[in-house]
């Protein structure tokens, strides 16, 4: 009901007179902060293909009231989540999917998926600097100062533009540019933890499960402090959650070579009730279908022993 008066209203508003700017601006704003708040019915979803059709209108519509509101943080943080997410669920894991059949078209998806990660994250530092104007400028002349300015309530739009940043990092090695900016990133990241390490049921955790395997310049043992993250968010979330399973599995057992355990958890991922975190239902179906892929793939990611004969 919500997403059709909105609709309703976004055809009303753009049929205002051009004269009457502060009238648009208003409904604008009813229409963003109506469309801000509409994600459940789509997290809920358990159809992606349905979400996958749907979501690149959603996210030009908000695109176009942002052009009008420029200003609007409900909007900006949901532009910024929801390129983040829809580049990762219908767009670079489509190419990993397809790697091994057609790597030229699975390399042309994985552009994609940098491009709209840049996209969100470009969002994510606008949403931000609403907040807290001159942050982008002070992120990038003196990263763990600058994100002290930062609050309790930016944590959503910390989390989703660290996300996005991360992302975009990694679907683009070839650009010096985004790998120099992984200070930034980390100091995101470690705010956001700081913060609230509880929000959305861990998430921060979650994403710093993948994240310490690559972290730069720390010592000591990455997959040790991988696991400290997992477990917390496994605590977190209730054990509801299929990401940090998932997260693990392919961040640090692969790496370590643990097959058993690779399996294990990719197995306790399949077995969650989808229906049981209703809120959580979209991205839990989507990271099981991921643990399937990652089953499927383990003769290539795992040196399995071939079997002695036996005489």
């Amino acid at each position: 009901m919500r997403q059709t008066f909105s609709l309703g209203l976004l055809a009303a508003l753009m049929a205002v007179a051009p004269g009457c700017s502060s009238l648009k601006k208003l409904a604008v704003n009813k229409v963003g902060d109506a469309l801000a708040v509409s994600g459940t019915a789509f997290s809920s979803d358990d159809d992606p293909e349905l979400i996958k059709s749907a979501a690149p209108f959603g996210l030009k519509t908000m695109e176009s009231l942002l052009a009008e509101s420029p200003r609007h943080r409900g909007l900006l943080l949901a532009v910024t989540s929801g390129f983040t997410q829809y580049g990762y669920a219908f767009v670079q894991i489509e190419a990993d999917e397809i790697e091994s059949q057609d790597l030229a078209k699975a390399n042309e998806q994985h552009d994609r998926a940098g491009r709209l990660y840049v996209r969100a994250r470009n969002y994510g530092l606008r949403g931000l600097e609403v907040a807290h104007p001159g942050f982008t400028n002070a992120l990038h002349l003196a990263p763990r100062q600058a994100v002290q300015q930062l609050k309790l309530k930016d944590v959503p739009q910390i989390y989703w533009t660290a996300a996005a940043w991360g992302a975009a990092i990694s679907q683009s090695k070839d650009h010096p540019d985004l790998i120099a900016e992984v200070p930034l990133l980390e100091a995101l990241l470690d705010r956001a933890l700081e913060l609230n390490e509880g929000w959305n049921d861990g998430a921060v955790h979650t994403l710093f499960i993948s994240y310490e395997m690559a972290r730069p310049g720390v010592k000591g043992d990455a997959s040790e402090r991988a696991r400290q993250h997992f477990e917390r968010a496994m605590e977190l979330s209730g054990g509801r959650q299929a990401a940090p399973l998932v997260a693990f599995a392919e961040s640090v057992c692969v790496q370590k070579q643990d097959l058993k355990q690779f399996e294990q958890l990719l197995n306790q991922a399949l077995a969650l009730d989808v229906n049981a975190a209703p809120d959580n239902r979209l991205v839990n179906t989507l990271m099981q279908r991921r643990a399937k892929w990652l089953l499927s793939r383990k003769t290539d990611l795992f040196l399995i022993p071939e079997p002695s004969e036996t005489k």
